[in-house]
């Protein structure tokens, strides 16, 4: 399925065998300002000059079980959802019964009491919505004290779901959510939303949850029993969209597209790659689990699981896209863990931030092993943007399921996970690595 990797000092990068078009970047048009209250991952992200501190804030509350799925800004207020029961806030004592939700100060670390929708069963999305509400995905029935399948709108001054928003999901989960202005993006297993047939993906009305007429693009052909959408990501004119999938709205697209989603009807872009046409291990058919645009939009960072099968694949890897090109289009750089998956990038033009349960980064020649020029970044990492080799940047964090949530605002970039050390510190499954303040900040 590819040709023999080319390999530069601890990075590798894997050509397919259809012939790519050069990439050069464009400047996309611009859609209209979009509100304050968007999810930092939206429009392409937050942009920083520098890379992060390795030490974490000392705020941050504990998550003191189960795992964190996600994070959302909304204002000045950090919304955590996950799969878990207890929240306690850092040097307190008290415990706050937050069943798979809950919500903090960013700036001190406090606890919003009132805020605690207790949705049934996990949440696996959130997405910031406008006028202080946050819109929250996963497997539950019930969240804010209403019925609520799968996909719930929540005011942050109550935890109360707003009534007006009616899209309950039918067939599946919702595991991603963005929103630009009123256009609300929901990736999952799903097979309709409301009334409306919809497999795996759709576009909302964020204030009312009715399904958009107009956008009608589908993912089809699994690799496995199924068709998911793992990941979104959404920049200017274009969503990305990772998952199982081998077409996107009847075109041949192997795990990972683009939608335009400014046109009328939304239509799938002209870049592909096939970059992700392989295979990895028989249990993981779908194995793009993360992606996201670099704050201007020129190019995609996209994380995936996989198995140890070898610097020929794009099996547990971290890579970079260019997005201007139509296609097909080869990665700019792979590193590779060397058998261990990724599950969450942030892309900040500073650095490409990755998180799972690796041992290494630029281990092409690894298979569960260090391998030649491997280096250490144990939970967590940086890669460079431009070289796609590992930064010094090495906070550490216990590797155990993984992380599972970035979100990188101005002030630094937040993590989401199952496990309590960050930074050689107790930081209970949510941590915050701040931007380091300089005389010129």
């Amino acid at each position: 399925m590819f040709a023999s990797s080319v390999s530069v000092p601890v990075v590798s990068l894997v050509v397919p065998l259809a012939a790519p078009a050069v990439a050069v970047p464009v400047t996309a048009p611009h859609l209209p300002a979009v509100p304050s209250a968007a999810p930092v991952s939206a429009a392409g992200g937050v942009g920083h000059g520098r890379v992060v501190s390795a030490d974490p804030v000392d705020t941050t509350p504990h998550v003191l079980d189960g795992i964190v799925n996600a994070l959302a800004l909304v204002g000045g207020t950090v919304v955590v959802g996950g799969s878990f029961t207890g929240v306690r806030e850092a040097g307190g004592s008290a415990t706050f019964r937050h069943r798979n939700l809950f919500a903090y100060d960013l700036a001190t670390g406090r606890v919003l009491p009132g805020f605690a929708p207790q949705p049934d069963r996990p949440v696996q999305a959130l997405a910031a919505g406008v006028h202080g509400t946050v819109h929250a995905g996963g497997r539950f029935t019930s969240a804010g004290g209403r019925w609520a399948r799968g996909l719930v709108l929540l005011r942050l001054s109550d935890g109360s779901a707003v009534a007006r928003f009616g899209a309950p999901v039918r067939g599946g989960t919702v595991t991603s959510l963005v929103r630009s202005g009123r256009a609300l993006y929901a990736g999952g297993d799903f097979t309709a939303v409301g009334d409306v047939p919809r497999t795996a993906l759709a576009r909302l009305d964020a204030v009312t949850g009715v399904a958009d007429p107009a956008f009608t693009v589908e993912p089809a052909a699994p690799r496995g029993g199924r068709t998911r959408v793992h990941a979104l990501a959404l920049s200017r004119t274009r969503l990305a969209v990772a998952g199982d999938f081998g077409t996107l709205g009847g075109r041949s697209r192997p795990q990972l597209a683009l939608v335009d989603v400014t046109a009328s009807p939304a239509a799938v872009a002209p870049w592909r790659t096939d970059a992700y046409r392989g295979r990895c291990r028989s249990d993981f058919p779908g194995y793009l689990r993360g992606l996201d645009f670099s704050p201007g939009g020129d190019h995609l960072a996209v994380v995936t699981t996989g198995g140890p099968m070898g610097p020929r694949t794009m099996c547990d890897t971290a890579a970079r896209f260019e997005t201007g090109a139509a296609g097909p289009v080869r990665p700019t750089w792979v590193n590779h863990t060397g058998g261990d998956s990724l599950y969450a990038v942030a892309a900040t033009g500073a650095a490409v931030y990755v998180g799972g349960h690796q041992r290494w980064l630029d281990n092409p020649r690894g298979r569960d092993s260090a391998g030649p020029g491997a280096v250490a970044r144990p939970g967590i990492g940086a890669i460079h943007p431009r070289t796609g080799r590992a930064l010094t940047w090495n906070p550490t964090r216990d590797p155990g399921i993984g992380v599972k949530a970035f979100l990188a605002h101005r002030g630094g970039l937040l993590v989401g996970s199952d496990t309590t050390r960050l930074g050689h510190e107790y930081h209970a499954r949510v941590g915050m690595f701040p931007l380091p303040i300089t005389p010129d900040s």
